[in-house]
């Protein structure tokens, strides 16, 4: 389905019925890479799993910002007249996640987010590095906002209140001690550290994360 929010076209899917929960995906993705998670949460909630401006079936746009991303999640969650959804966020869906909160506190009963970060100094120096070889040879849009954004401060951070799931894995490309430290930030915030898993090993296509998401949801909706 098609939603005009803020002037262009956002595409979601919705599956199931019952307290909603919103889906947000990572760079370069789609709302694809939550089919599995989607199917699961669908038994008892109302999934709206949607892509990102510039990815996936929404609008091309000319500039990407993790701001204009968290402003589309708060006019798509209103258009739709969502009672308060649960928001899980992947990757650059976890940082829009985080700024939804952050600035919209009655739209969302909790978040969680996977593999997010506060700024680009949150991602290992390795991968920072790859991104820019990345971005020289294709000067890709979604590329240049890794290395440039986003910029969120410890005491914006400290302004969440909703229940918050910080997750990431133990190989994750982002820092382990930048992981801790948002959820230190967060006063009402769980961490959950994954041994075994990366970035996307738990998230994408994976019957994983339905485990891991489930008991916090469970929590919050009590």
């Amino acid at each position: 389905m098609i939603m005009n929010v803020n002037g262009i076209d956002i595409f979601y899917e919705k599956t199931g019925e019952g307290r909603p929960v919103v889906l947000l995906h990572g760079n370069g993705e789609d709302h694809g890479i939550f089919d599995v998670l989607s199917e699961e949460l669908s038994i008892d909630h109302g999934v709206y799993a949607m892509d990102s401006r510039g990815h996936g079936k929404s609008s091309k746009v000319s500039e990407l910002s993790y701001d204009s991303m968290a402003e589309d999640t708060a006019g798509l969650i209103r258009k739709l007249g969502l009672d308060r959804p649960f928001v899980y966020g992947f990757s650059d869906g976890g940082i829009v996640a985080l700024l939804l909160a952050l600035r919209h506190p009655e739209l969302t009963s909790g978040i969680a987010v996977s593999g997010a970060n506060l700024n680009p100094d949150g991602v290992k120096g390795k991968y920072i590095r790859m991104f820019r070889i990345i971005h020289f040879f294709t000067r890709s849009r979604k590329v240049k906002m890794m290395l440039t954004q986003p910029d969120i401060k410890d005491e914006e951070l400290e302004k969440i209140e909703v229940p918050t799931l910080v997750i990431a894995g133990k190989s994750d490309i982002i820092k382990e001690e930048h992981t801790r430290h948002i959820a230190g930030c967060i006063r009402n915030s769980r961490l959950v550290i994954l041994e075994g898993e990366g970035h996307a090993s738990y998230v994408v296509h994976s019957r994983k994360l339905y485990g891991i998401l489930k008991p916090f949801l469970d929590r919050v909706e009590e």
